[in-house]
């Protein structure tokens, strides 16, 4: 087997095996021992490509982000030029960031309370710029399209609908709220990409 498939078979099963216990534990409370149990790896393997459970943490935080941006190209691809099929793509996507026990949600917020260390800290930093780039190519591609409206400044308007989604992870921690507000900020979004009185 050549390295390069060994790598993507250790990463799946480390991937797999670690949101197999995010569902049953928090993040403080898996060990690298439960991922070497869950995994059927041996402790050589997964240390011979992660350091730590932090970085497999990252890792299953940019596979949901690689998902979700992977499922609006091929809306954008395979569907009429319309407004509504990537919007509707994305508006699913914030429903799940108000899910608590969604596990990149889980993810995040452990990963925001180690962000002094510095490993963490750049984990936190490429993914919050992934996440602007995603949504500054989605935007561009709507003007390309013409159903976002030219006048949108792709880059602020990106950067202010990460924000949103991160708001709405953060308050997904609060017990006390159960009502879901994804509806209005997908409209809120929907309105800003297409009103043109803003």
């Amino acid at each position: 087997m050549k390295n390069e498939e060994r790598r993507e078979i250790t990463t799946r099963k480390l991937l797999e095996a670690t949101k197999a216990l995010l569902k049953e534990k928090g993040c403080h409370a898996i060990t690298m021992k439960d991922i070497m149990i869950q995994s059927s790896l041996s402790k050589g393997a997964i240390f011979h490509y992660v350091k730590s459970k932090d970085e497999i943490y990252a890792m299953v935080l940019h596979e949901r982000l690689e998902e979700t941006n992977t499922k609006f190209m091929q809306e954008t691809e395979h569907a009429a030029k319309t407004f509504d099929g990537p919007m509707q793509s994305i508006a699913h996507n914030l429903i799940a960031l108000e899910d608590p026990h969604d596990i990149t949600n889980k993810i995040l917020k452990y990963l925001l309370g180690k962000e002094d260390d510095p490993t963490v800290a750049d984990v936190l930093q490429h993914f919050y710029e992934r996440s602007v780039s995603f949504a500054k190519n989605w935007i561009t591609i709507g003007q390309l399209h013409g159903v976002i409206m030219e006048n949108v400044n792709p880059d602020q308007t990106a950067e202010m609908f990460v924000l949103l989604s991160l708001g709405l992870r953060v308050r997904s921690s609060f017990a006390s709220t159960t009502s879901q507000i994804s509806t209005e900020v997908s409209t809120f979004m929907s309105t800003i990409l297409k009103d043109q009185s803003r």
